[in-house]
């Protein structure tokens, strides 16, 4: 018996062979928010940030030393809980919070109501997202060879499998590259032209190769060719520095979840590739789970790179809204992940207060058990002024690009005080289309009035049920 010790069968993917998920951002309900907004000193409020948030000072400062003790990396396997009204910026809180800490630390949404699946486990999706927020900073080495291309020949040779079609094949591809402190000639084999011809390689772009994989990126156009066109849609660049031949540190950010996803195995039995394997596997579940004995040799993998120091752990934040929704398998699953080594930051939200526990008669506080809530750090809010909705409102309308008139902002920051601020904010592009139907850019009081007369607000429309005999039964 050998007494080596046997390693993991997972391993650490390449930058080339992860995806990671890229969101296109469009005016949504929190566009407007770019940061917390607070002073240097983390305790006053900077009015000149235009950060897009209004009000809620307390809280505000909270989440600031929340931030702090992220980047300080001291709150992992803590959570925080944002508890108010409905409508008083518990969401938009949390987005600050993950646009302050900045784009390198993972920041994972989603709503309670998420876990439910006939598909997948509880704890299964809770798991995903969990390793979705935690982050790794992968720190390489790696030999490349970098330059402009100077040469690119294909040198062919006779192949006599191939004699009844072309009777040739590629040898070997001849490649020089060119820094401004020399050049090189590189012999390079014949399976790297496939990589080259991917890339689009022609005489004068620049390019860098991965001495160890193969890899082959095409940097631009060489700068030195900028005049050769007078309309061109090329990226030109910079003749590189140094030696064609050099090392260079490449940082990839990824998080576990990628790592489960590059290292998870087909789950299909078969490897036909007939229509009737095809057929069974459109009749599978599309969304099927990671076993926890793929992710246990995945964290033995990054506990040993972070051990060597190849790699760094990054903690990054979870936020759970709704989270009253949740049952109490999912909060004795966040109990005992919380106190994992690899635990992200846990934000919660809820607009309840002493109400049922899902699925239980046991009555607690934001409808989370009391075991859960004494792990929380609870930051509440409190509802808008109307001269902090009036500003909302001004903000929101400039993100979406209306001309609002300020009494028509004065007559809407009224509205949001005696229904509600969402409803006084979705009321803004159906003024718009008022005001252009008789030829105006610009939305007037008379505007929002007849919005408000054709809409009803959630507690004109209880009042209505109340009050109505036989309506809607």
């Amino acid at each position: 018996m050998s007494n080596e010790t046997k390693q993991p069968s997972a391993t650490i993917p390449s930058s080339q062979s992860i995806t990671l998920s890229q969101v296109t951002e469009r005016v949504s309900a929190h566009t407007h928010v770019k940061g917390l907004g607070l002073a240097d000193d983390g305790v006053g409020i900077d009015e000149s940030s235009h950060c897009g948030l209004v009000g809620q000072e307390a809280a505000r400062q909270a989440c600031g030393l929340v931030v702090d003790l992220i980047a300080t990396q001291k709150l992992a396997g803590r959570a925080l809980l944002l508890v108010g009204p409905p409508g008083t910026g518990k969401t938009a809180l949390a987005l600050a919070v993950a646009k302050q800490v900045g784009k390198h630390v993972p920041f994972c949404p989603m709503v309670a109501t998420q876990v439910y699946s006939r598909e997948v486990q509880k704890t299964e999706i809770l798991t995903e997202h969990f390793r979705k927020a935690i982050g790794l900073r992968i720190r390489e080495q790696k030999e490349v060879y970098e330059g402009e291309v100077t040469e690119l020949t294909v040198q062919e040779t006779e192949d006599p499998l191939h004699a009844a079609s072309y009777g040739r094949s590629i040898s070997h591809v001849i490649l020089g590259l060119k820094t401004t402190k020399g050049t090189k000639t590189l012999k390079l084999d014949p399976t790297m032209y496939d990589s080259l011809a991917k890339e689009h390689v022609t005489v004068g772009d620049v390019i860098y190769i991965e001495s160890n994989s193969g890899a082959v990126k095409r940097v631009g156009r060489s700068d030195s060719f900028a005049s050769e066109f007078d309309l061109e849609a090329e990226e030109y660049v910079p003749l590189p520095k140094g030696d064609v031949h050099k090392k260079r540190q490449v940082v990839q950010d990824v998080t576990l979840h990628d790592l489960d996803v590059a290292n998870a195995q087909p789950t299909s039995g078969s490897s036909r590739k007939d229509v009737m394997a095809l057929m069974a596997s459109l009749g599978k579940p599309r969304k099927t789970e990671i076993t926890d004995k793929l992710r246990g040799e995945i964290n033995k993998v990054v506990t040993k790179y972070i051990d060597e120091g190849v790699a760094e752990l990054v903690p990054g934040v979870l936020f759970i809204d709704e989270a009253h929704m949740l049952d109490m398998e999912c909060f004795t699953f966040l109990h005992k992940s919380l106190e994992s080594t690899l635990s992200p930051i846990v934000i919660l939200a809820t607009n309840r207060g002493v109400t049922k526990i899902r699925d239980t008669d046991i009555s607690s506080p934001h409808g989370i058990p009391i075991d859960f809530l004494d792990r929380l750090l609870i930051v509440p809010t409190h509802p808008y002024s109307l001269e902090e909705i009036i500003q909302i409102i001004s903000i929101r309308a400039k993100t979406e690009g209306l001309q609002v008139s300020a009494d028509a902002l004065a007559k809407l920051g009224q509205v949001g005080v005696r229904t509600s601020l969402r409803y006084a904010v979705q009321m803004l592009t159906p003024s718009k289309m008022m005001a252009e139907t008789v030829g105006r850019q610009e939305v007037l009081v008379e505007d929002v009035e007849a919005v408000d007369g054709l809409f009803l607000d959630a507690k004109a429309s209880a009042q209505v049920l109340q009050n109505a005999t036989g309506f809607l039964t």
